[in-house]
């Protein structure tokens, strides 16, 4: 038996899972889209789904509220890890406390995390009353809507909480896996701090940093829960208008669900191929 068919043979049970689950929920998925389900006597495929839904303006109001949370949260997440991975290759008295307290939120569920976001930002929370206390605002609900805002500032804080950590221990490994020779050496030749972080140290650890972005934006485009618990009603976020569409009481609007969700998909990949495309771009030149 070839090495190549005893790999296979050893993939294969991981990829009959996939195949199945993944692959054949989307089928159904696409096929629901196209409102074709012959085991319900749906027969004659159509495009109103897709219709109905480039139609509606409520779409491009989500999107764009969905793009705006994934790219914001990204690059703030982004710009803090590289910060603390830079903060923490360095010693000082207590780097192994703060840097495991700096990882302890890893372990802690995004929804756990949305709800500390609720009791300290909202306009009845922790902030809002201290505030009110200190005579800086009149009453709690004068506090800035920062939770279901139509700017998602609340979204954004809670992912940025999280994602931090997770960007930051990837690229501290990055980081000390180099060492400080290739700094020291453009430093020696005479390079500012800022131009040997710019033209040395990142490009080297963009892969890393690349990688963990990419993940981060993909889950936040297509994430539920946090849009759903701390977004506004309207404009909804992608996920949060799909799922809406499929518990309406209207079955007609089962369709549109179907359809959202595979758009979420398609555009998450595409998105994901061409900023990893400009990313790349961006360090060669």
């Amino acid at each position: 038996m070839s090495d190549r068919l005893k790999i296979f043979l050893l993939l294969l049970p991981a990829m009959s899972v996939i195949i199945l689950l993944f692959f054949g929920g989307l089928l159904i998925g696409l096929m629901r889209s196209f409102n074709y389900m012959p085991v319900i006597g749906l027969t004659e495929p159509n495009f109103d789904a897709y219709i109905a839904v480039f139609t509606d303006e409520e779409f491009y109001l989500s999107f764009m509220l969905s793009l705006h949370i994934s790219v914001t949260s990204t690059l703030i997440s982004c710009v803090l890890a590289v910060g603390a991975a830079l903060l923490f290759r360095r010693a000082f008295i207590g780097r192994a406390i703060i840097n495991f307290l700096f990882q302890l939120n890893l372990t802690v569920p995004h929804l756990v995390g949305a709800i500390g976001i609720l009791y300290l930002f909202s306009q009845s929370g922790t902030f809002a009353r201290l505030a009110a206390e200190a005579d800086l605002i009149t009453r709690p609900a004068d506090f800035p809507a920062l939770v279901f805002d139509p700017f998602a500032i609340g979204i954004i804080l809670q992912y940025v909480w999280k994602e931090v950590p997770f960007i930051g221990v990837i690229v501290l490994a990055n980081m000390q896996s180099l060492g400080e020779n290739y700094e020291s050496v453009a430093r020696s030749l005479g390079a500012s701090r800022w131009q040997a972080f710019r033209h040395v140290l990142l490009p080297l650890i963009f892969p890393g940093l690349l990688s963990a972005s990419v993940i981060v934006f993909a889950f936040t485009f297509g994430a539920y829960e946090i849009p759903a618990l701390l977004g506004a009603n309207y404009p909804a976020a992608l996920p949060v208008l799909a799922y809406r569409k499929y518990t309406d009481v209207d079955l007609a609007a089962r369709p549109e669900a179907m359809a959202l969700a595979l758009m979420i998909a398609v555009l998450s990949v595409v998105m994901l191929f061409f900023y990893i495309r400009y990313s790349r771009r961006k360090v060669r030149s």
